[in-house]
């Protein structure tokens, strides 16, 4: 599968990692290209010199900021019927709230900005750290990844790219739940920061098993 993922921070090249370890094909696009070379050349990922050429990829994810996703997504160009994995979290600066809630969420919001696109929100809830250490890196408990999205077969390719890296896919539902996923996010920052348990640590649903 070919993967573009646009941005190259620390949750970027974790997905860089994982996706190419996995097998995928995968294209970064980056505004820092310095930072983009620098994570190719530890996942043997491509770095693209133009952004609508990342468009022809199977999947795109965005992995900046929330406040740069709909900006970053619209120098692709037509993204029509194109799987999007969003990423991103509506945090405040201190990032210890959420700037949306409720009535709607920053899954929703990209999708409104990039209408014809099939946006899935997934792997939010899980820390950079996670992503590079990888799906056991509990030791024996495989790290969940909430995928949420309104388009079936979208969310079957993203269940099938999380499958293919060792997490475990867990169906959310559709796309407006990105409006607890988010909030869990939220709750699993403020016990990795705040509370100041770290970032090897990871939300879970967990299931009784008769």
């Amino acid at each position: 599968m070919k993967v573009t993922i646009i941005g190259s921070g620390n949750m970027g090249s974790g997905l860089a990692k994982q996706f190419a370890k996995a097998g995928q094909q995968v294209s970064l696009w980056s505004r820092n290209r310095e930072k983009a070379l620098e994570v190719a050349k530890q996942t043997g990922a491509e770095v693209l010199s133009d952004a609508r050429s990342g468009a022809s990829a199977d999947v795109i994810v965005v992995a900046t900021a929330y406040a740069d996703a709909v900006e970053a997504l619209k120098a692709f160009g037509s993204l029509e019927g194109k799987t999007v994995i969003d990423i991103t979290n509506p945090l405040t600066p201190d990032y210890m709230g959420l700037t949306l809630g409720h009535s709607t969420s920053a899954a929703e919001e990209i999708a409104k900005a990039i209408p014809g696109a099939h946006v899935v929100k997934a792997f939010n809830t899980v820390f950079a750290q996670v992503l590079q250490e990888g799906p056991d890196f509990g030791k024996g408990q495989i790290v969940p990844v909430f995928y949420a999205g309104d388009n079936e077969a979208a969310k079957n390719t993203v269940k099938g790219l999380i499958e293919s890296t060792g997490f475990a896919p867990v169906d959310a539902g559709p796309l407006k739940n990105a409006r607890y996923l988010e909030p869990v996010a939220g709750l699993n920052i403020y016990f990795g920061y705040g509370a100041g348990l770290g970032t090897a640590i990871a939300p879970a649903w967990i299931k009784q098993v008769k």
